[in-house]
């Protein structure tokens, strides 16, 4: 619990010894304190949040849009989440080679003779409680974004933010999962950071963080390079963090086992053994917000149409996920089954098929690039176009009842993020001035 926000949000509308009275009936509850320490928190809460916020300031103001995140959809891998970042990318004015307008999920700078690519993903929120395959999922994430650009991994870093209640054995557990990636792959673990959420002002158990990881290359392999006439290659994918979230919070935890696995990097590792990199034009990994949400962005940077064969996706899920998934009505195509996509001509695809396979994976050809813009399924001998949905597929019940559809008011949200964004550009250039004189 946020007592910092929760503070804020009361003063606003009512006076400030009920606020009290209401702050230590939480800290009680919570902490377990007792109410003279409860009082003497609250009256501290309290004291904080009216010297931080009785004033206005150019640089600690930022523009108030009315717009939250959850209704946004930000972090919700759909049309949302993407607006934002597409937005951020405005932002960055970079020299780099990729960057955040790519729509990749690792970023690359050339040093010298070589790429150097960075990436970094967040701890799945909903994996709190459960701190080593939250590690696990978040590292080979990580790793996962730095092989698609065509990069080895050569060191992963982590940080990790637990709420002021939280055990402290959630850190070990933690590391542990990290580390089981790396040491597997023979990537080290080399720097991070522990903090708490919010200091003592967020009281409660929640987890949160991230993994990054740094690679380097010769050649990449970004989305916008595919061109017409490739082929598209996908191996068979069981989910990580989304999948194991699914089965954790419906009751299927025999199925996170699935989730525990190296396919994907058995089968980009095998790829570069073979020296096929330098062939391939593109590859992804099926991660945000599915064939769908991965699908659309490819096609926007790219400039080109992909097509897909439904029934060759769903051949390429893991069977006994695919099985989890069909009995919750979940989509498979929007959300996260973290298979390993290749585009590349028709030559180099069977060179990758052989190899991908001689390592152990499944992989199947399942679609074609073509002129034109957008996203295609064939199904049923017919062939419709296919695109995100405003939030990834709702994979638990929580997600269920919030639903999937888009807001009736977007397009209005959507001016409102323009305009914080015209204004975190105004602020930044003003303060370079300042800076630069």
């Amino acid at each position: 619990m946020d007592l910092e926000g929760y503070a804020r949000k009361l003063l606003r509308s009512f006076d400030e010894r009920t606020v009290k009275e209401k702050l230590i009936e939480r800290i009680v509850e919570i902490k377990d304190f007792n109410r003279e320490k409860a009082e003497k928190w609250a009256d501290a809460v309290i004291t904080e949040v009216k010297n931080a916020y009785s004033k206005t300031d150019f640089l600690l103001d930022y523009y108030k849009t009315g717009v939250k995140m959850g209704e946004f959809g930000v972090g919700s891998r759909g049309k949302g989440d993407f607006y934002v970042h597409s937005k951020i990318a405005e932002l960055i004015e970079t020299s780099a080679v990729i960057s955040s307008k790519d729509l990749d999920d690792a970023g690359v700078v050339r040093f010298g003779d070589f790429y150097i690519s960075v990436a970094v993903d967040g701890i799945h929120s909903r994996l709190s409680e459960f701190p080593f395959i939250a590690g696990f999922h978040v590292t080979r994430a990580a790793m996962r974004d730095v092989y698609v650009m065509g990069a080895e991994p050569i060191a992963v870093f982590s940080d990790i933010h637990i709420a002021d209640d939280g055990d402290v054995g959630k850190i070990f557990d933690h590391i542990a999962g990290i580390t089981t990636v790396c040491d597997a792959v023979g990537v080290p673990l080399i720097s991070g950071s522990t903090l708490r959420i919010g200091g003592d002002m967020v009281i409660g158990e929640r987890m949160t963080g991230c993994v990054g990881c740094v690679g380097v290359s010769r050649y990449i392999t970004p989305r916008k390079n595919v061109k017409e006439g490739d082929v598209i290659l996908l191996t068979e994918g069981a989910g990580g963090g989304t999948i194991a979230t699914t089965a954790i919070y419906y009751g299927r935890h025999e199925v996170v086992e699935e989730t525990i696995n190296l396919d994907f990097i058995k089968a980009v590792k095998a790829i570069f053994s073979a020296g096929l990199v330098k062939r391939i034009h593109s590859m992804s990994d099926v991660t945000n917000g599915g064939i769908r949400g991965d699908a659309e962005e490819i096609s926007k940077v790219s400039n080109k149409a992909l097509v897909f064969d439904y029934e060759k996706l769903r051949r390429c899920v893991n069977k006994r996920v695919l099985k989890m998934l069909d009995e919750l009505k979940i989509d498979f195509m929007g959300v996260s089954i973290d298979s390993l996509m290749v585009v590349c001509d028709a030559d180099t695809a069977e060179g990758v098929k052989k190899v991908v396979r001689d390592a152990g994976v499944r992989i199947e050809e399942v679609g074609w690039v073509e002129r034109g813009r957008g996203t295609y399924l064939i199904e049923d001998n017919r062939k419709k176009p296919i695109e995100p949905r405003f939030r990834e597929s709702a994979y638990t019940p929580i997600k269920k009842v919030v639903g999937e559809e888009t807001p009736e008011n977007f397009e209005d949200m959507c001016r409102r993020v323009d305009e914080a964004v015209k204004r975190a550009i105004e602020k930044k250039r003003y303060v370079l001035t300042k800076l630069m004189k």
